[in-house]
């Protein structure tokens, strides 16, 4: 599935092969879009070091600003390293 706004995801400073530090986007098993994605379905971002990976994971764990009150996001979030 393609990234309906490629635009909006940060570029990489480093070569791939440099990028040791991920992040691991995952649906939950009871998720019914896995049923959409594919039960498989899970997209990676890297960084070059621990720490921005932690500051990423940090952001992408927290509530949505705009979120409504009582949505909580069905994803799973999981540090990786290569």
């Amino acid at each position: 599935m393609d990234i309906s706004n490629p635009h909006n995801l940060l570029e990489p400073r480093l070569p791939d092969s440099e990028l040791r530090f991920g992040i691991r986007v995952g649906l939950p098993s009871a998720d019914p879009l896995r049923d959409v994605l594919g039960a498989g379905w899970h997209r990676e971002h890297w960084f070059g070091t621990a720490s921005e990976r932690d500051a990423a994971l940090r952001e992408m764990a927290r509530r949505h600003p705009f979120s409504r009150i009582g949505d909580t996001p069905s994803i799973r979030l999981e540090a990786i390293q290569r």
